[in-house]
């Protein structure tokens, strides 16, 4: 179903069903969460790569597991759905930053993978699509992350037309951070792995939740405030917070770089 491969402090979950272009089904979901939510608590690991083998990324649900779903009732559907979106969840709230590898598909729940990624790498000749409404369906599990990337205006647009679209028009949308040539793909995932290991462990985890209680609290001023103020006052006087800055002051490297 899927390769977890660990050297060193870079955990590598490679989705591995390439006969059907990496497509998931509920067994593959059930796998994934679990996965994702060991990670995040494993002090070990700073850093997760997704990606797939074979042709493509990720196509999105298997047509085998689409047939079986075809006849559940509207509470089975409910909670199929309910166990996929802890899948996203458990990978964009995992504590560590996940780098997305994307090449070749990645389609309707693919994509959903892409946007729960931290930072996307995809090679220029991806092909991605919410393409969802081309089966009458609609992209309602992965709509929240999806959202969170691309903004209403380019959700509307591409949620009701199942228009498929190439990476460098996927990096302006906000789903893709950097589009590559697929003779760079590996190097260009190297090197966002050293970029992540240079930064502090416990900085990276309050950095990316930061983001979401940000999401929580954005429009009551003395919320924000006291949440972005308490963060950096324990940031500072943090073993971590103390570390880096008497390294800053003694012009060498941090510890744990």
């Amino acid at each position: 179903m899927f390769e977890l491969k660990i050297i060193g402090n870079v955990a590598r979950v490679v989705l591995n069903r390439p006969e059907i272009h990496n497509a998931f089904n509920d067994e593959l979901i059930l796998a994934l969460t679990k996965t994702f939510n060991e990670l995040s608590e494993d002090i070990r690991i700073r850093v997760v790569v997704l990606e797939g083998n074979g042709k493509s990324f990720c196509a999105g649900a298997d047509v085998h597991w689409m047939k079986r779903m075809k006849d559940y009732s509207e509470l089975q559907n409910y909670e199929d759905a309910h166990r996929m979106s802890l899948m996203f969840q458990a990978i964009n709230r995992c504590k560590k930053p996940v780098i997305g590898k994307i090449h070749g598909a990645a389609l309707g729940g693919g994509v959903g993978l892409v946007a729960v990624c931290d930072y996307v790498i995809a090679s220029s000749d991806t092909v991605l699509g919410l393409t969802e409404v081309n089966l009458g369906l609609v992209p309602a599990v992965i709509s929240p992350f999806v959202f969170a990337k691309m903004g209403m205006s380019n959700s509307r647009a591409y949620f009701s037309s199942g228009k498929k679209f190439k990476a460098q028009e996927a990096k302006e949308l906000g789903l893709v951070h950097e589009v590559v040539g697929n003779y760079e793909l590996d190097a260009a995932v190297d090197r966002m792995i050293a970029e992540y290991l240079k930064a502090g462990p416990h900085a990276v985890e309050i950095a990316k939740n930061l983001v979401f209680e940000n999401l929580k609290y954005i429009n009551d001023s003395k919320e924000i405030t006291h949440l972005t103020c308490h963060t950096i006052a324990k940031a500072r006087i943090s073993s971590e917070g103390q570390e880096g800055m008497s390294a800053l002051l003694e012009k060498r490297s941090p510890k744990w770089s």
